[in-house]
């Protein structure tokens, strides 16, 4: 028989566990778009988010150090690396779209928050789910016009200006990269349509 505390009738060796306080967890009340891939175990993604912020921060801290090198050597020379634009530019664009996958697999693209935020949770749910279908049209158009375009240019053999190699070696990047941000716009869509 367990003792009990005059003060408040509480068992001294603590309440029943059918009577203990459901225990609080660090994304209570953390709305979905917040919580992201951490909401809860059927919310996150298959592949880690990561593996787009990597490419991300990698071609962004290339793209500084040949940025970085070319005005070091413009500024002791007077002179430039010729190849250092185009590298530059295939950086940029890889950059972006990754970085934009990794921003469609936590509701993370720009909108109208006034919109979304003073309406009800059935607004806010449909306008998600529309802009998740917007964003997964865009990228997939995207990928299919890209493709294209490095189809060409393995067809035809074209070659870079300043490097003089096939141009196809940076235009395929991005038309798989614009897959990537289609299916995390895609997954983090149905991940929202299935919460409640």
């Amino acid at each position: 028989m367990s003792r009990t505390s005059p003060a408040r009738g509480v068992p001294a060796d603590g309440p029943p566990a059918s009577a203990a306080a459901p225990a609080s967890t660090p994304l209570e009340g953390v709305p979905f778009a917040e919580a992201g891939e951490h909401a809860h175990p059927a919310g996150r993604p298959r592949v880690p988010i990561a593996f787009e912020e990597t490419i991300a921060v990698g071609a962004m801290a290339l793209l500084v150090l040949i940025t970085l090198a070319n005005v070091l050597v413009r500024y002791f020379s007077d002179e430039s690396f010729a190849w250092t634009e185009e590298i530059s530019i295939f950086l940029m664009v890889v950059m972006t779209i990754a970085g934009a996958a990794a921003a469609a697999s936590r509701d993370r693209h720009i909108r109208i928050e006034y919109f979304y935020d003073t309406g009800s949770a059935a607004r806010r749910r449909t306008l998600a789910l529309i802009g998740a279908a917007a964003t997964v049209l865009l990228f997939g158009g995207l990928a299919v016009l890209l493709g294209r375009v490095a189809y060409d240019e393995w067809l035809y053999g074209e070659t870079s200006m300043a490097i003089g190699i096939p141009r196809w070696w940076y235009s395929i990047w991005p038309p798989l990269l614009s897959v990537a941000a289609a299916l995390r716009a895609l997954g983090w869509g149905l991940r929202r349509a299935r919460a409640r």
